[in-house]
């Protein structure tokens, strides 16, 4: 890996960088889309290619399981498997521990799991995961961790965080000696749940195997924490962490999230929340989410613990604009109006295939926006005109303000009326009236 500052923000932690790996360069900060078994559910390779994007997630918990290594080592490793020309990175199924808990039992060798299809036991150790990633063929790998909810309290949170360190000497250890570290780029993934003392004794463990490390992850957060907590916790670690490696935060696809992640100094990040969303019909715009579902009741368990409730919006079964005009996604720029996509949302797959493209076109704007702001020093004013746009009436998130003024930015300056309101601030359309 070669990875290269080119740009900071005057006010906030903020920067852009050029990562070069095998398989291309990329620039950050970034949004990855998650393919967790070798596919953007309903798009193609091509598709996803031809929106700008060059680095993806998949996942090595699902993808050993199926189609499993052989089938991966015969095709020469993911990115010929899935057909994928750039950039990749794997997660170590460290996130599984926590999302199959029911199927998984810990111990200091590894996580043993009863797999969800069969019920045939497997034993991941770090070496294993290791071993899999390797096989998978990723540009960026992760270790192995020990992951526990970020509302689990007591002392599992501390033996997680040190058995997190334990076993990344075993990764750095098992991945030198295979000879693949120059084109394989390890990152260590931060624990120490939302306990500022722990995070700070595992950021001092990880820091000090920096030579061993290409980059870094701060993981165990999105799990139903309050986001007031979150973001310190993103701060703390950010602003510890090494200038000169990447910064990636796991789990984080909210725009809002993104956004005060960047500012926080953050560099990548990845959530299934944009595709997702996208097959129940929800539109991710400037101004906010938007429901084009007809009506119909769900509910979904999304990869940041929310739920969220979809109804139809008969308000959209008329409306012959775009999902956002100006939008250069395929679905925008064709003409597809919202009503068609209204009409079809729970009849048809087509529809959910457009509104994901448009959805990762939107995570894209947001973050090259963000580089394009940093690189021309305006990036307090993106900020100021993001939220603006985005929460509007609404008001702003509290923690959102928060965490802008640990950096210098203040959201409420220069808006004597707008309002502030408390929660996780996430916005949503739930019937005609909003």
């Amino acid at each position: 890996m070669q990875f290269e500052v080119l740009a900071k923000c005057h006010t906030t932690r903020a920067r852009v960088s050029k990562m070069r790996l095998a398989h291309g360069v990329t620039m950050l900060p970034t949004f990855m889309p998650v393919a967790t078994q070798a596919a953007i559910k309903g798009l193609t390779p091509q598709q996803v290619e031809a929106l700008g994007v060059n680095l993806i997630l998949n996942n090595t918990y699902h993808l050993n399981l199926r189609p499993g290594i052989e089938v991966l080592k015969e095709a020469g490793g993911a990115h010929r498997f899935q057909g994928w020309n750039h950039n990749l990175l794997t997660d170590s199924g460290g996130f599984q521990l926590v999302s199959l808990s029911k199927f998984t039992k810990i111990t200091e060798e590894g996580a043993l799991f009863a797999s969800p299809f069969d019920g045939e036991p497997t034993m991941l150790t770090p070496e294993e995961s290791i071993s899999i990633q390797h096989a998978i063929g990723a540009d960026i790998i992760m270790q192995l961790d020990d992951v526990v909810s970020s509302l689990t309290v007591g002392p599992r949170v501390e033996e997680a965080m040190r058995r997190t360190v334990r076993w990344l000497d075993r990764c750095i250890e098992f991945h030198q000696a295979s000879g693949k570290d120059d084109v394989q780029n390890l990152f260590a993934i931060v624990q120490g749940g939302l306990d500022p003392d722990l995070r700070d004794k595992c950021l001092d463990e990880m820091i000090a195997r920096k030579n061993k490390v290409a980059g870094y992850a701060i993981g165990g957060l999105s799990g139903g924490e309050e986001k007031d907590i979150f973001w310190r916790v993103i701060k703390q670690c950010a602003d510890k962490l090494p200038d000169d490696r990447p910064r990636y935060s796991m789990g984080i696809g909210f725009a809002e999230d993104l956004l005060v992640c960047v500012a926080l100094g953050v560099d990548m990040a990845d959530c299934v929340f944009p595709t997702r969303t996208a097959r129940f019909g929800v539109a991710l715009t400037p101004t906010g989410p938007l429901n084009l579902r007809t009506t119909y009741f769900h509910s979904a368990l999304c990869c940041m613990n929310y739920i969220c409730f979809f109804t139809g919006l008969s308000k959209h079964a008329s409306d012959m604009r775009p999902i956002e005009e100006g939008c250069p996604c395929p679905t925008c720029s064709s003409g597809v109006s919202r009503a068609i996509l209204h009409h079809n949302a729970t009849l048809a797959t087509a529809t959910a295939h457009a509104i994901t493209q448009h959805n990762l076109v939107f995570q894209a704007r947001v973050m090259g926006g963000a580089r394009d702001a940093i690189i021309n020093g305006t990036f307090p004013d993106y900020l100021g005109r993001f939220f603006a746009d985005y929460f509007g009436d609404a008001g702003y998130p509290e923690w959102c303000v928060n965490a802008l003024r640990s950096v210098g930015v203040d959201l409420l300056e220069g808006r004597p009326g707008a309002q502030v309101v408390l929660g996780d601030g996430a916005k949503w359309e739930y019937s005609d009236a909003a």
